[in-house]
């Protein structure tokens, strides 16, 4: 999409449609102060809770976060999403994080505890079914919610040699390879029994990974080596300066493109964290001060272009802030409403 010849920054926000959302949003960015104006919204798949762009930006995927679960693609050449053809079952139920890896869209199934991956065509449609389903096995000692395997995201880590998939049930990360559209498992990473690992971001050099956890609200730092494909954690730092006044559940978590940085988003207290990553050579984080996130239930969180982007889920609004580049401290800058957000993307 252009406007007058310059390239128009969008954002992309998936949302619950069984909560009253309005299913896929498109909104412009403004490039200097990071404010969205919806454009347009797209209703048709059920609960598109996660979102991720093709790597020629011309397509956008979806999960439907349903009991059936599946994944569907969309082209966003202009301001509405277009179907691509029809969604795709993923032999998993509860979808709630997708990404793209080696020709396959890879979904990280929670319900069903798996992860699936469907090859993607030469014109960025996706095949009529799954090439492969790998399935988790385990639990954890929490047992309110970790009876069973519940893979909660997948992604490919930065040398794109390897998938990686965080699984809140079994408090551990997979390492796997794809090989001929299947997912082959590499090795296991057992994580502190309890801790509920939710989601995981890389940071910029590629020997770091940071796993935020939900059952206990902490951040996992972990050393990555992309070589032998292995994953050791180091140290874990809480995220709240104290203990939480009431329910306190992370959800999302970035690291800055320059590696000075890391944020989460924590439900409950409703606070964006702000981590000090030069902490010590090892990567290690310094909790730098904690923020509120401009709205209530911050399920998710993106950065670009020194911009932060927070989708709050219970009072229906995607906010922007603004970050300190000295500081890492990010200040509201505004929000726009879309009930049910639950994720945001940049274009």
């Amino acid at each position: 999409m252009t406007d007058g010849g310059r390239r128009r920054g969008r954002a992309f926000i998936g949302s619950f449609t069984a909560a009253g959302g309005p299913g896929i949003v498109t909104a412009a960015v403004d490039p200097d102060s990071g404010a969205l104006t919806v454009l347009s919204s797209v209703k048709g798949l059920p609960d598109p809770s996660y979102l991720a762009l093709s790597p020629d930006r011309a397509t956008l995927y979806a999960v439907s976060e349903t009991a059936e679960g599946a994944v569907a693609a969309y082209r966003v050449t202009g301001d509405k999403p277009e179907p691509a053809g029809p969604p795709v079952p993923v032999d998993g139920s509860g979808p709630t994080h997708l990404s793209v890896h080696a020709g396959h869209v890879l979904t990280a199934n929670y319900g069903s505890g798996s992860v699936t991956a469907v090859p993607v065509r030469a014109d960025g449609t996706l095949a009529d079914a799954p090439s492969g389903v790998l399935r988790h096995t385990g639990s954890g000692p929490y047992t309110p919610r970790q009876q069973g395997p519940h893979a909660h995201q997948v992604q490919p880590d930065p040398s794109g040699r390897w998938a990686v998939s965080v699984d809140l049930g079994t408090d551990s990360v997979r390492v796997c390879t794809l090989a001929d559209g299947r997912l082959v498992p590499h090795r296991e990473i057992a994580l502190r029994p309890g801790s509920g690992p939710r989601h995981l971001a890389f940071g910029p050099d590629g020997r770091h990974a940071y796993v935020l956890n939900e059952l206990t609200p902490t951040v996992t730092v972990c050393r990555w080596n992309p070589a032998d494909g292995t994953l050791q954690p180091l140290a874990e730092t809480p995220v709240l300066p104290g203990a939480p006044d009431g329910d306190a559940y992370p959800s999302g978590i970035v690291a800055a493109p320059d590696g000075r940085f890391v944020w989460t988003a924590t439900r409950g207290e409703d606070v964006l964290s702000v981590f000090d990553a030069d902490a010590d050579e090892e990567g290690g984080l310094r909790l730098l001060g904690t923020v509120p996130c401009g709205g209530h239930w911050p399920r998710a969180i993106t950065a670009s272009d020194g911009f932060l982007y927070v989708a709050n889920e219970r009072s229906g609004d995607v906010s922007w802030f603004a970050v300190d580049p000295d500081t890492g401290l990010p200040r509201y800058g505004g929000s726009v409403e879309v009930p049910a957000a639950s994720c945001v993307i940049l274009d």
